[in-house]
């Protein structure tokens, strides 16, 4: 029995401001509220003003206990009594995992096996019961859908489901609190359950404010989706931003539609080079899904193309830049390959 939420792409109403501080209330006592960093060498090298929301110093090591708590937390004790399935690369998993413990309920997750090892023994470490599926994106909704067929337990989708993006919009409501006038905010997109969460929670505060997606050029569906108008699904994909795999869903789709900016692309190569710059420079690990909303704006002259709206200060542009996570197999760092 599947317990997803019903969704009409016609007529749907995403999450509201009501419903994200609802969310932030429920589960502000849960998570920690994570710091925001600067960096000068990397202000100069793109000729901007950068504000790092560091999601990485999160529970579980990712924004996704954001999504995940509110979600696995509003349940009722008869939705949660059989447990909780859901599907996920590693950091969704993790944090379905770890909420489920707080619930005192049993998590299934269903893996690719290609998932990164971090990401297994992290899930393993919170008490997740983990089944591998094919690395594909149809593998992996049919291993969940007879893995909840089995069990009973309630779908917590990774991004397809409205508790999970008023969730992620928490981040970008803490980030305007604290740096009200930024400029823009750039987050990674995959299944879109962040940069939607994120174009809810900043423009609920500011409605003026830029937000634009970040993408691999080998996991390019949101682009394609939002460039042609139509929805368009990637049924797997070898980028190294092993969280960004996803292809976005109606519901993601339709919130990016109305309100997301615009979506630039990187290269593998400008992923991999990206994070370990802020390896260096910040002495902070990231995972490369993570560097993926910071890459595309240290190309030469993408901050002026932008064309942000000029500051009345005179100052260079002030950045947001969501790093969402910092799950890395240490034994395995991309640079070393």
């Amino acid at each position: 029995m599947s317990t997803t939420l019903s969704f009409e792409a016609a007529g749907y109403q995403a999450p509201t401001w009501e419903a994200i501080s609802e969310a932030h209330a429920r589960i502000a006592p849960r998570i920690h509220r994570t710091p925001i960093l600067t960096s000068s060498s990397l202000d100069a090298l793109a000729g901007a003003r950068f504000f790092f929301k560091c999601e990485n110093f999160q529970k579980t090591g990712s924004f996704k206990i954001r999504g995940a708590s509110n979600a696995i937390l509003s349940l009722t004790d008869e939705q949660a009594a059989r447990g909780i399935v859901t599907q996920s690369s590693g950091n969704h998993g993790a944090a379905v995992a770890c909420a489920a413990a707080w619930r005192g309920v049993p998590a299934y997750i269903v893996m690719p096996k290609n998932a990164p090892k971090v990401k297994v023994q992290a899930i393993d470490a919170y008490g997740g019961k983990i089944t591998f599926c094919e690395p594909k994106v149809s593998s992996r909704k049919e291993t969940c859908d007879r893995v909840q067929a089995e069990t009973g337990a309630h779908l917590v989708h990774p991004y397809d489901d409205d508790r999970i993006i008023a969730g992620q919009a928490t981040a970008a409501k803490e980030f305007l609190e604290e740096i009200p006038d930024l400029d823009a905010i750039f987050a990674p997109v995959s299944g879109g359950g962040l940069l939607s969460g994120t174009c809810l929670g900043a423009k609920g505060i500011r409605k003026d404010i830029r937000i634009i997606g970040c993408e691999p050029a080998r996991a390019d569906d949101a682009y394609r989706s939002l460039t042609t108008g139509t929805l368009e699904s990637l049924e797997s994909s070898d980028t190294i931003a092993d969280g960004l795999r996803a292809s976005l869903s109606p519901r993601t789709f339709a919130i990016l539609r109305r309100y997301v900016d615009r979506v630039l692309l990187v290269s593998e190569e400008e992923i991999i080079s990206t994070a370990r710059l802020v390896w260096e420079r910040m002495k902070i690990i990231i995972e490369p899904s993570s560097s993926v909303a910071l890459a595309p704006l240290l190309k030469p002259d993408v901050v002026q193309s932008l064309n942000l709206p000029s500051r009345a200060d005179g100052q260079v542009p002030k950045l947001g830049v969501i790093f969402s996570g910092g799950n890395v197999d240490l034994n395995a760092l991309p640079w070393l390959s």
